[in-house]
């Protein structure tokens, strides 16, 4: 197996509620106007629920984002891979549209959106077995501790359906000249099923497998994963670093194949960033 690339770093790291609520709330006074980002990321670890290959795979993708007002947004994400050995090649683009929101309380926000990636023919990434994914995600806030619970499906040649539930909690401090830091430890697990697996192993790479339909079709968690998001704002500009750890459960293997298996190691790696408003 060659690179993998995690869903997470694309409809995850981007749409997870608590980076979404850590974002927004370095910015207060967001008005209900339509807005164009940009940003540029660098991710250390590239994973798929943890999971990856026996060699470290790096990561850049920019983002461009246009956001009808503060609710309805669309974007698009070109992924770039590399290591050691391999240079920097494009895999393909993820593009999603979805509807975020805020209760007029503040103490309910939500996230819905619907994801379709457009691979290279050739790319051997897990996620290029994915033709589409729609997700969903709701958290309750309050002073001490933010509560969410989401949900997603993943099309490939079957069906699989996902879970998520997490913890965290935002410290935000202004400093004098209007800086902003944001700071949101985050604790989140992962479960589903993993027929997005076994379509990757026999229509991408071609390897027939005969994994049973109980092993592929139970719904098991998938990782635990801790985070810290950190952001450091001005204006129109954010600094963006998110340092994480992920203890994946249930990797998949394939029979009779050690050659095609997951790694499934507990793994830490970091994403870092640049965004602006205008």
């Amino acid at each position: 197996m060659k690179n993998l690339i995690s869903a997470l770093l694309i409809t995850g790291l981007f749409f997870m509620p608590g980076i979404v609520k850590a974002q927004a709330d370095s910015v207060k006074n967001e008005q209900d106007k339509p807005s164009f980002k940009l940003g540029i990321y660098y991710n250390s670890y590239l994973n798929y629920y943890g999971r990856t290959n026996n060699v470290k795979n790096s990561g850049i993708f920019p983002l461009a984002e246009f956001s009808l007002n503060k609710n309805f947004y669309i974007n698009a994400a070109p992924v770039f891979v590399f290591n050691k050995t391999t240079r920097l090649e494009y895999a393909g683009t993820v593009a999603t549209a979805g509807y975020r929101f805020t209760s007029t309380d503040n103490k309910v926000s939500g996230n819905f959106y619907a994801v379709k990636p457009f691979y290279k023919e050739n790319t051997t990434l897990v996620q290029s077995a994915l033709k589409a994914q729609g997700a969903a995600s709701l958290t309750y806030q309050n002073k001490i501790l933010n509560f969410t619970a989401g949900g997603d499906v993943k099309f490939s040649s079957k069906t699989d359906y996902g879970a998520n539930a997490g913890i965290d909690h935002i410290f935000r401090h202004e400093f004098p000249g209007k800086y902003v830091l944001v700071i949101d430890p985050s604790a989140y697990v992962y479960a589903g099923t993993q027929q997005f697996n076994k379509t990757y192993y026999e229509d991408i790479l071609g390897t027939e497998i005969f994994a049973s339909k109980q092993k592929v079709n139970k719904f098991n968690v998938l990782s635990y994963e801790f985070s810290m998001p950190v952001i450091f704002a001005k204006g129109k500009w954010q600094l963006i670093s998110i340092p994480a750890y992920v203890l994946p459960q249930n990797v998949y293997a394939v029979p009779d194949r050690p050659d095609l298996a997951e790694s499934g190691d507990n793994l830490f790696y970091m994403t870092t960033g640049i965004k602006v408003n205008f």
